[in-house]
C-alpha cells in the first residue's frame, strides 16, 4: 500500500496519513486516562478532606489505586507514544514503519489499559501503584500491565525501524533533530523500563494464578522499581524534548549548543533511571555501597542534566525573542512572550515547576539523609505531582494547542 502524505498548512511538517491516525489515538487513549485518573483524583481529595470524608476504606483504595495507576501509566505512555510517532515519522519526513503491527500494539496496549481498569474496579485488586506483595490483585490486573507493556514495546521498536527507514532512504541530513534525539532517550528508558516490568509482573501474574507459590517481597521491591520509577524517566525525556519542539515551533528558537544539550540526553540514558535508588535506601536489599554512590555520584549528574535543559530551553527562547527587537532590560523577552498561547505558557509553567518544585523536592529526596526523614511521608506525592502533573502534564497538554496538532485537530 502505497503511503499518503498531508502537509499542515500551519506548521508546513508533512504527516504520514497513517502514522497521524496513530497518533490521534494515542493522544485520545491517553487523555481518556487522564480523565479516569482525574475523576479518581477528586474522590481522593475528597476522602482525605476530613470535614468530608467521601469514601470507606475499601473504596478509598480502589480509587487510589485506579488514580495511580490511570495517570503514572496510562496516561503518560500512551502520549508518549504518540510523541515517539511523531518525532520519527513527521519530524524526520518519512514513512511510519510496519503500520500495520503499531495498530496491533495500539490495540493491545488498549486492551491492556481496559483489562486492569476493569480489574480494579471490580474492587478486589485495590493494590495501589506499586502493588506490593504479598498483596494480591486478581490475575488479569497484572496481565492487563504485560498486554499494556507488550504494545508499548512494540511502539519503541517501530520508532527505531523509522529512524533506520528514514537513515535509509536519506529523509534528512547530518545528526537527527534535537526533538528526535530526545524522544530516542526516552525510547531507550522505555525498553530499560519495559525489561523491568516484565522480570517482575510475569511471576506475579503465575503467583496470582497459583502457578508459584510466593514471590518474595524484597526481590519484589529491588526489581519492581526498575519499572515503577523508570517509567516517570520515560516523561522527563520526552517533555523536555517537547520543550524543545514548543520553542522551535512558537518562536523557531534553537539550542544555543546543540551538542551539550545531546550532551545531556546522554546522562539521563546512563544515570536518570538510577533514581529508583530513593525508595530503596531503608531496604536491606541494595547494598550500603550502591546506595552510597548513587545518592552522592549519579544523582547528580541526572541533575546536571536537567539543570542543562532547564537552562538551554529559555536562552533558546531569549535569543530568538531578542532576535525580533525585544532588548530593553533584561527580561523584556519574557514579557513579550506569548504568554496567550496556551503551547507557550503550559511549556514555560511545565519548566518552572518541575526545575523548581519537582526538581528540588527530588534532589532533597535522593539525599540519604533527608530521605530517611521524608520518604513514606506525604513529601512524596507531591514530588510526584510537581513532576508528572506540572512537569510532564502541562508540557504534553502544550504540544496539542502547537500550530501542528490543533490544526490536525
Amino acid at each position: 500500500m502505497a503511503t499518503t502524505y498531508r502537509i499542515c498548512p500551519r506548521s508546513g511538517l508533512q504527516f504520514d496519513t497513517e502514522a497521524e491516525k496513530l497518533m490521534r489515538f494515542h493522544a485520545v487513549a491517553g487523555v481518556l486516562s487522564l480523565l479516569v485518573g482525574g475523576i479518581m483524583a477528586l474522590g481522593v481529595i475528597l476522602t482525605r478532606w476530613p470535614a468530608v470524608h467521601l469514601l470507606s476504606a475499601d473504596t478509598f483504595y480502589m480509587v487510589l489505586t485506579a488514580h495511580g495507576i490511570d495517570m503514572l501509566i496510562f496516561w503518560i505512555i500512551f502520549f508518549e507514544m504518540a510523541v515517539l510517532i511523531f518525532a520519527s515519522s513527521t519530524l524526520l519526513h518519512c514513512r511510519l514503519a510496519t503500520p500495520k503491527l503499531a495498530w496491533a500494539a495500539s490495540i493491545l496496549m488498549a486492551i491492556g489499559a481496559i483489562m486492569t481498569n476493569v480489574a480494579i474496579f471490580q474492587g478486589e485488586s485495590s493494590v495501589m501503584f506499586t502493588s506490593y506483595v504479598p498483596m494480591q490483585a486478581k490475575w488479569h490486573f497484572y496481565l492487563g500491565l504485560i498486554l499494556f507493556a507488550v504494545g508499548a514495546l512494540i511502539i519503541c521498536f517501530i520508532f527505531l525501524g523509522t529512524l533506520v527507514i528514514a537513515k535509509a532512504e536519506k529523509t534528512y541530513e547530518g545528526s537527527i533533530p534535537l526533538v528526535t534525539f530526545g524522544a530516542l532517550t526516552a525510547c531507550i528508558i522505555a525498553i530499560f523500563t519495559i525489561a523491568g516490568g516484565a522480570n517482575i509482573l510475569i511471576p506475579t501474574l503465575l503467583w496470582s494464578l497459583g502457578y508459584i507459590r510466593e514471590i518474595d517481597s524484597l526481590m519484589y521491591r529491588v526489581v519492581w522499581w526498575a519499572m515503577g520509577h523508570s517509567s516517570q524517566q520515560i516523561n522527563v525525556s520526552a517533555h523536555v524534548a517537547i520543550w524543545y519542539a514548543i520553542a522551535a515551533i512558537v518562536f523557531g528558537a534553537k539550542p544555543m549548543s546543540e551538542k551539550v544539550s545531546r550532551s545531556a540526553y546522554f546522562l539521563y540514558i546512563l544515570f536518570l533511571q538510577l533514581a529508583c535508588a530513593h525508595h530503596l535506601l531503608s531496604d536491606p536489599g541494595m547494598g550500603s555501597e550502591w546506595k552510597v554512590v548513587n545518592t552522592s555520584y549519579f544523582m547528580y549528574f541526572a541533575v546536571l542534566a536537567s539543570m542543562i535543559h532547564g537552562m538551554t530551553v529559555p536562552g533558546a527562547i531569549e535569543q530568538a525573542q531578542r532576535l525580533k527587537g525585544y532588548n530593553k532590560g533584561l527580561f523584556e523577552w519574557l514579557r513579550k512572550a506569548p504568554w496567550g498561547n496556551p503551547a507557550f505558557s503550559s511549556m514555560f509553567l511545565s519548566l518552572i515547576g518541575f526545575g523548581f518544585l519537582g526538581g528540588i523536592s527530588g534532589v532533597m529526596m535522593g539525599a540519604e539523609q533527608l530521605n530517611m526523614l521524608i520518604h513514606n511521608t506525604i513529601y512524596v506525592p507531591g514530588h510526584f505531582h510537581a513532576t508528572v502533573v506540572i512537569g510532564t502534564t502541562l508540557a504534553f497538554m502544550g504540544l496539542t494547542w502547537s500550530p501542528c496538532c490543533s490544526s490536525a485537530s
